[in-house]
């Protein structure tokens, strides 16, 4: 078995290409990500860390380089494909926790298990487990407007989490939250993180964050560096 959960490389992404508000994001940006690995992604604002993590989780393409996920190259696959990816291998963490608010913690981690064809009742117990790894468990029937935003977010954590993904991806995932709530957070993602074996890579601006993962990488100017 590949002992690499993810790998860029050479990825190029630019925007608006030959227009005269060209930008290029990306310059051959390379990394790699061990399973069972915790990775920091440090960036200044603009810098495309958002784009990198989209191209990695599939939702966007680059214009050159490679996507490998879990030693298959997803680069050039279909939409279809792609959906299929994303939906069994990738789970994404953003800085807003975008739980649906008509539903309750419970059904908002049940929900992506339906679409990805789990059965229900074991799509509730795999839920409830989540939610009592982070501590929600007893909040489980309550729906998000109900929740304090560590709670939406814990929830938020156990839904990308409901698929059972070899990667994970975060985007700032505590940067809406006070610095003690933040860290609470912070700690929770990554007991949930290690409890299941998974590798992630966690977008943050936060340096004391960074500093708790395994390793920290820093995108500049387009390219990625060991910070």
């Amino acid at each position: 078995m590949n002992d690499q959960s993810l790998a860029l490389s050479a990825i190029s992404k630019t925007y608006n290409k030959g227009r005269p508000n060209e930008v290029q994001v990306l310059r051959d940006a390379s990394l790699t990500l061990d399973r069972g690995e915790i990775v920091a992604l440090v960036a200044p604002s603009g810098a495309g860390k958002s784009t990198l993590l989209h191209i990695a989780g599939l939702l966007d393409t680059p214009d050159d380089g490679a996507v490998v996920i879990d030693g298959a190259d997803m680069t050039r696959l279909g939409d279809r494909a792609r959906t299929a990816a994303r939906r069994g291998q990738v789970g994404f963490i953003y800085q807003f926790h975008h739980l649906l608010p008509e539903f309750s913690a419970l059904e908002n981690v049940v929900l992506p298990q339906l679409a990805n064809a789990v059965p229900q009742g074991a799509a509730e117990a795999r839920a409830r487990e989540l939610l009592d790894r982070v501590g929600v468990g007893p909040r489980a029937d309550h729906r998000p407007a109900a929740l304090s935003g560590g709670e939406q977010q814990r929830v938020a954590f156990c839904r990308a989490l409901a698929n059972a993904p070899s990667l994970l991806l975060a985007d700032e995932p505590t940067g809406n939250l006070d610095p003690e709530t933040s860290d609470q957070v912070f700690a929770a993602l990554m007991g949930l993180v290690r409890d299941t074996g998974l590798s992630a890579l966690i977008a943050t601006h936060n340096a004391e964050l960074a500093r708790r993962m395994d390793r920290i990488l820093r995108l500049d100017a387009g390219q990625i560096a060991a910070a």
